[in-house]
C-alpha cells in the first residue's frame, strides 16, 4: 500500500451544495466515505444510481421513500434515526428528507463520480433526477 493516508474530518472543509445540504467526501478508486449534513426539511430530490449504498445516521433522522414512492412521497417510508442504518443496493431510487438536523454517514461502492465532478445537479437544484440515472 503506497496511498496510505490519515485524515481528520474537522480539517477538511464543508461542500455546500444548498442552504440546507453540505457534505464532506473521502475517496479511493473502489469507495467513497462521506459526511452528509442535512437542516431539518433538507430535500434529496428522487435519484437512483450504479452504486450500493450504506446510510448510516449518527445525528438525527432521515424519511426515506423508496422505489415507486420516491417520486409520489406519501404514506410509505422508512425512518432512519441516529444509530440505525439503511442499506440500498444499485440502481433502487430513493428520496430523502431531513426530520430533524442530520449527520449521515453515507458509503458507496463504486464512488459517486458526479460527486467527485460536481455534476449532480439533481442535489444542488431540488430537481429528481430522471430514471435510470447514472449519478
Amino acid at each position: 500500500m503506497t496511498d496510505v493516508r490519515k485524515l481528520s474530518w474537522d480539517d477538511m472543509a464543508v461542500e455546500e451544495l444548498t442552504p440546507l445540504i453540505g457534505r464532506r467526501l473521502i475517496y479511493t478508486d473502489r469507495q467513497m466515505l462521506a459526511h452528509v449534513y442535512l437542516k431539518q426539511g433538507a430535500i434529496v430530490p428522487a435519484h437512483d444510481h450504479v452504486n450500493e449504498q450504506i446510510t448510516y445516521v449518527l445525528s438525527g433522522a432521515l424519511r426515506f421513500w423508496i422505489g415507486e414512492h420516491a417520486d409520489n412521497p406519501g404514506d410509505t417510508f422508512t425512518d432512519v434515526r441516529a444509530g440505525e442504518v439503511l442499506v440500498l443496493p444499485s440502481m433502487v431510487r430513493h428520496r430523502a428528507e431531513a426530520l430533524e438536523d442530520t449527520l449521515d454517514v453515507d458509503i458507496f461502492n463504486p464512488p459517486r463520480q458526479d460527486w467527485i465532478d460536481k455534476s449532480d445537479d439533481y442535489l444542488r437544484t431540488g430537481v429528481p433526477m430522471s430514471n435510470g440515472g447514472q449519478g
